[in-house]
């Protein structure tokens, strides 16, 4: 089965972002906004119960900690996708290296730069257009991180919480 982690932002954020997913992002109805901590792997049934309690592991480590988004960004000419940066958090970098160590570990085909995705697989006139909207604009949008969840992908391609772990650490 196919499973991801995601941290889900505050309400305030999500509604923020999703006044723009709905127009451009083609993944709207199949996932709330989010920042991906570990993008989409499989995982067999026999390998899940270690997997949770690799992930409890570091949730029981983890403190919980508050993150500012203030501008937009682009991966663009890499991939056509517009999002709403991650101001820089040593805390964001520290829980995305935990939870991809031990079984969970597999190498990225990119950096990790966590954000929340606004628009993608645009045409790239309408992202050049839209990037240069938004990109002069400067956001003031804080949430604070307290949990992550680890999803699993339906059928349809939509994903579900599978699990909730709570930063319990110190």
């Amino acid at each position: 089965m196919k499973y991801g982690i995601v941290i889900f932002p505050e309400k305030k954020v999500q509604d923020f972002v999703n006044s723009y997913r709905k127009r451009y992002d083609p993944h709207y109805a199949l996932i709330p906004p989010h920042i991906t901590l570990k993008e989409a792997f499989e995982l067999e049934d026999s390998q899940l119960p270690h997997a949770i309690e690799d992930l409890d592991q570091v949730s029981r480590e983890a403190s919980p900690f508050d993150i500012n988004l203030t501008k937009v960004s682009t991966f663009y000419p890499t991939n056509h996708v517009i999002y709403v940066a991650v101001e820089e958090s040593e805390h964001v970098y520290t829980l995305h290296e935990k939870i991809n160590s031990g079984m969970l570990h597999h190498e990225s085909g990119y950096k990790f730069i966590p954000h929340i995705t606004i628009g993608q697989k645009m045409f790239e006139d309408e992202l050049h257009d839209v990037y240069g909207s938004l990109r002069m604009n400067r956001f003031d949008l804080q949430t604070r991180v307290d949990r992550f969840h680890l999803l699993y992908q339906l059928e349809n391609g939509s994903w579900t919480i599978y699990q909730t772990f709570l930063l319990r650490g110190n």
